[in-house]
């Protein structure tokens, strides 16, 4: 246990420290704030692992609880924004998605939480369904991230208030095309673990899931209407950012409302 709450300690230090390094860059370091980003980073998402993989499984099966899966999903954003790092800017989400992820350790560390996936539903179909989940959740939720960074430049833009923040971005037309890049993304993945829900989970009304399903799919439409008309009819800007923040609303509700009903409110852990 000692050991465990010193991991976890480790790695929010490791991910603050990271975020902090960012926003006050050392310039007397032999390396570049960018390169002691991705150091910090992957040490404490390493750290965060190993966590992870000490509470997550259990003898019986998976605990995929609220404040265990808030967890898994943030070390899973910073996993896939540490490789992206390797080829777009996106430092800047990395500033608010690290503390994020420190603070749901430090949670997850103090409050209990526990739906357990018995070993007995790993097989392929769940497993698709639940790491496809998992993924779309994280890409739709780094793409919302960046639609409130979007909507922060378009806002000191028209305002002619370029703040440090705003010089610390890329150029807005960098800013969109990855926006829609982790959109496309995650509606992608979205669909398939729409598909494999349908198909391999037995009964969604049994097992609770009947909201979670349907706003999911409102989710989907939701995504499904900003694509099309993005690639049809040029929608960017504000009208990109508001489709884009009110898709995630409603699948953060999907995915996260559900749980919190069910495992905190009604105790159907």
């Amino acid at each position: 246990m000692n050991n465990l709450v010193t991991l976890s300690t480790t790695a929010i230090i490791l991910y603050f420290t990271a975020a902090v390094s960012q926003l006050y860059p050392l310039h007397k370091l032999a390396i570049s704030s960018k390169q002691l980003l991705l150091g910090l980073g992957i040490m404490a998402a390493a750290l965060h692992a190993i966590v992870l993989d000490q509470t997550l499984l259990t003898p019986i099966g998976i605990n995929l609880g609220f404040f265990k899966a808030a967890s898994l999903v943030a070390w899973v954003i910073v996993v896939l924004l540490l490789l992206t790092m390797l080829r777009q800017p996106v430092e800047n989400l990395l500033i608010v998605i690290l503390p994020i992820a420190a603070l749901t350790i430090g949670i997850e560390e103090y409050f209990q939480s526990y739906q357990i996936l018995p070993l007995a539903y790993s097989q392929f179909g769940v497993t698709l369904h639940i790491f496809s989940s998992i993924l779309a959740y994280s890409f739709l939720s780094i793409s919302a991230v960046q639609a409130l960074f979007l909507a922060y430049q378009d806002y000191q833009l028209h305002h002619k208030h370029p703040g440090w923040v705003m010089q610390r971005l890329p150029p807005l037309r960098v800013m969109e095309n990855l926006l829609f890049q982790m959109i496309g993304l995650g509606f992608t993945l979205l669909s398939v673990s729409l598909a494999s829900g349908l198909v391999f989970l037995e009964d969604i009304f049994a097992q609770h899931l009947v909201h979670k399903t349907v706003l999911s799919i409102t989710a989907w439409f939701v995504f499904a209407i900003l694509l099309w008309g993005h690639w049809f009819y040029g929608w960017r800007g504000r009208t990109a950012i508001r489709w884009n923040l009110s898709g995630f609303l409603v699948l953060m509700l999907a995915y996260f409302g559900t749980k919190l009903v069910l495992e905190l409110i009604l105790k159907r852990g």
